[in-house]
């Protein structure tokens, strides 16, 4: 017995009057992909309101039915020329009625019938069929021909372990050629049509060879899969069970030339191909990458190198990029929304944007925002992208020291990708985004390579279009991506690099710009962040100012906010703790000593004393400019020169070319010709567990020596900075702007500064330059004339008042009013 699962079928008429016994009017049951040989007994699943009602009908009467498939087997609602017109005159075993409202019925067909005409349509299929016995053959032929396909039968059995053995016997005993050939063919894999086609054949004879040939056909395709099945064997070692099936799937694969899911597979990949818009080059590599894949097996592992290469190479936006802003204005209002102050790297990215209106397609800048911590540079980048509609991307160096980071694995190599500019690349969707290298001075190199060597091609506008990853091996264009770098020290950058990024200097905020970006950004990102509103806490300018000159000493906004958001935590649990009680609170000055507890940091005032020995200096340093004191101390010794405070090797060499020219000065400056001989000196600069070093310096070392040497105090609102030369020629420094910024936040009332820097004062903000006043000096006598407390600057060094060859022994100059009691200071606060 055969079993189908069948969802089909289509009623009849009710039944007409009696027929003549070779014609009968019976309910036709269409089927939907079976068919019902004689002999045969089958259940089917009904579910058609049309087919139930043929059923019931037949259950009422003599049970029988005509059999008979469709022509297709989605139609619902066939029609007469949609149903095969030979098929079974069958009978009802039995009838089951299930839940969800379809019958299940088992059916036995009794013999062959056409359909000669169909009576009505409504209830259902109502036909009137003739019956297509059989003809007697009994010949010598026909006897051969049945022990034949006896004997074949039971090959087939053998080889086809979805045939139940015990059938061989039943087979075996049917002699009659039309009855073996409908019993035999219910077991064979024929298609629907095959079907229909062996059962239309009436001739008993034919209608066996015709079985025999096919299952001769099925039992050659059994041999051959045991064939495949005894090669791929003596492959394997019985053990490896999952070697065995990869084998046997190669084997089938090369048998066949079929590759079933794995073929559909590679049929997706041509079809991305051919979707896909890249450069020739790339695709003939992927072209070719399919090519060899389709020689492999799918389970090896060189095949799931190649499937990886041709999916990073499918899925990289080749020739994709986003649809840019035209509007300037609109990204204007965006930069100036996001960014307080900041106005150069903003004016540059509008240019780039106004010169893209016109130049259609151009290359993207390749920018180096240089400044101090916390200034806004990656959040620049942020806003950037936002004002130009591009996709963000970032990729922080720090501490990356292997050249593969940038470029890539070459797929040699178990577990190769590709560096992380492409991988970036694909997860941004787009060939033109705001890709932004954080921290590019913080790149260092060992055995691997150098990282930054690999940028130079990343970062060269004339070599980015043709960047080679290790991993594609092709080139890829970056001509159109936008690169931003950041950085805090610009020396830190090799120098090839610097030649290849337009550099913008982004110096330390002001006061007044704190307190600006404060009210503007910081105190609405505080509340959000610790669950508050304007209802539960106000922040007035003065404990802001509070904040910013007694608790942060910072070129940026992070410390800051980082108070801000203390003093936030605060008032949370209040509100927390009084619940309805709680009142609004108001944040003055008065209450940040409250909440963050006693001043760090003095403000407004950097020595409150003219010293003897000790000079406010200017320093550039990784988070902005900062205010050094220097110190010497002036002891009976025979010229040892001592210096401390951990200064680099340029300092140290610039305290001893400070020396010189104060030698070279003695006469005017009151010493006699061997006073270095008498006297030790100690140089210190306090502060003395962070490292020191640059030219800078200079003059603030001979101002010191000189104070120290002619007991003329050092004016305290006087800071200088400056490279000086044997012959005193004050140089230029780097940083100005930073250090100026750092003399008006530390309370410095007057700066003295190279006069070629004076070029640099130009982006000096107003509000500086009103509050400082800013002596140019090209010469270290201008320097000491300005910073030394004398009566008479102008006639200080040609006066002859200092007659010193005392100094040794008196603890001041004669004339000078003592300034202090410690006649040779060796430290300051």
């Amino acid at each position: 017995m055969v079993f189908f699962k069948n969802d089909d079928e289509q009623p009849g008429d009710e039944p007409g009057p009696a027929e003549p016994s070779d014609a009968k009017v019976v309910p036709l049951l269409p089927l939907r992909d079976i068919v019902v040989f004689p002999h045969m007994v089958v259940p089917l699943f009904v579910g058609r309101t049309k087919s139930i009602q043929a059923l019931d009908d037949a259950m009422a009467g003599s049970r029988e039915l005509m059999l008979s498939a469709q022509r297709q087997a989605g139609e619902e609602e066939p029609t007469a020329e949609d149903i095969f017109p030979v098929g079974t005159l069958g009978s009802i075993i039995q009838l089951l009625r299930l839940p969800d409202g379809t019958v299940k019925v088992l059916v036995e067909g009794k013999t062959r019938a056409r359909i000669q005409s169909f009576q009505s349509n409504e209830p259902y299929f109502s036909v009137r069929c003739e019956e297509l016995p059989d003809a007697l053959v009994d010949t010598p032929e026909s006897d051969a021909l049945v022990r034949t396909v006896h004997s074949t039968f039971e090959s087939y059995v053998k080889l086809n372990k979805k045939v139940p053995p015990e059938l061989q016997s039943t087979i075996g005993a049917i002699t009659d050629p039309g009855k073996l050939a409908d019993t035999i063919v219910a077991h064979l894999n024929l298609k629907l049509e095959e079907r229909q086609g062996l059962l239309e054949l009436t001739g008993p004879f034919e209608r066996l060879e015709d079985v025999f040939g096919r299952m001769q056909a099925e039992i050659e395709v059994l041999e051959v899969e045991r064939k495949i099945r005894g090669r791929v064997k003596k492959q394997m070692e019985r053990s490896q069970k999952e070697y065995y099936l990869n084998e046997q799937m190669r084997a089938i694969q090369k048998e066949l030339g079929d590759r079933d899911e794995f073929k559909n597979e590679l049929g997706e990949l041509d079809e991305q191909l051919e979707a896909k818009k890249m450069p020739d080059e790339a695709r003939e590599r992927v072209e070719k990458e399919i090519k060899k894949l389709k020689m492999m097996s799918p389970m090896s592992a060189e095949a799931t190198v190649v499937r990886n290469y041709i999916d990073w190479m499918l899925g990289l936006p080749w020739q994709k990029y986003a649809e840019e802003c035209a509007d300037i204005d609109e990204s204007e209002a965006i930069l100036e929304a996001d960014h307080y102050a900041l106005d150069k790297p903003k004016e540059r990215i509008l240019e780039f944007l106004a010169v893209q209106t016109l130049v259609k397609t151009m290359k993207g800048p390749i920018l180096c925002l240089v400044g101090p911590p916390g200034v806004g540079k990656t959040s620049l980048g942020k806003s950037i992208a936002r004002a130009t509609a591009r996709d963000f991307i970032r990729i922080s160096l720090g501490g990356v020291r292997d050249e593969a980071e940038i470029r890539g694995h070459r797929r040699t190599y178990i577990g190769a990708l590709p560096g992380k500019v492409i991988q970036s690349l694909k997860k941004a969707g787009t060939s033109n985004p705001v890709f932004l290298l954080d921290e590019v001075d913080k790149m260092s190199m060992d055995f691997r390579g150098d990282p930054s060597a690999a940028l130079l091609e990343v970062l060269d506008p004339e070599q980015n279009h043709t960047f080679n990853d290790h991993y594609l091996d092709t080139d890829y264009d970056l001509s159109r991506v936008m690169f931003i770098c950041t950085a805090n020290v610009l020396s830190e950058i090799p120098r090839p690099l610097q030649d290849r990024m337009e550099v913008i200097q982004i110096p330390g905020y002001i006061e007044s710009e704190k307190l600006e970006i404060a009210k503007r950004h910081l105190i609405s990102k505080v509340r959000e962040n610790n669950g508050l509103d304007e209802t539960k806490i106000a922040y007035t300018d003065a404990a802001i100012l509070e904040v910013i000159r007694h608790f942060t000493r910072e070129s940026g906004v992070r410390g800051l906010e980082r108070e801000l958001a203390s003093i936030a935590r605060k008032v949370t649990r209040e509100v927390v703790s009084q619940g309805d009680a709680y009142k609004k609170t108001k944040v003055t000055p008065k209450l940040v000593k409250k909440y963050l507890g006693v001043r760090r940091y003095r403000y407004g005032k950097t020595e409150t004393e003219d010293r003897i020995g000790v000079t406010t200096g200017l320093a550039y340093t990784d988070v902005g400019g900062e205010l050094l004191q220097t110190e010497v101390s002036v002891t009976a010794g025979q010229g040892k020169l001592q210096i401390t405070g951990r200064l680099g090797e340029v300092m140290q060499e610039s305290a001893g070319a400070a020396m010189s020219y104060i030698r070279s000065r003695a006469k005017q400056l009151g010493l006699t010709r061997d006073f270095y001989t008498k006297v030790d000196l100690h140089i210190h600069v306090p502060d003395g567990g962070t490292p020191k070093d640059g030219p800078s310096a200079g003059i603030t070392l001979a101002t010191t020596i000189a104070s120290a040497l002619t007991r003329v105090p050092v004016k305290s609102s006087v800071a200088m900075t400056g490279e000086i030369t044997l012959r005193g020629r004050v140089l230029p420094i780097g940083g100005p702007k930073e250090k100026l910024i750092a003399a008006h936040r530390g309370g410095v009332s007057t700066v003295m500064i190279p006069k070629e820097n004076e070029k640099d004062l130009k982006d000096l903000p107003a509000v500086i330059k009103k509050n400082l006043e800013i002596i140019l000096v090209d010469h270290m006598d201008e320097v000491l004339s300005h910073a030394l407390a004398v009566p008479d600057p102008e006639t200080f060094l040609q006066s002859g008042i200092h007659e010193l060859d005392e100094i040794y022994e008196v603890p001041r100059p004669a004339g000078v009013a003592p300034t202090t009691d410690v006649p040779h200071p060796a430290g300051v606060n």
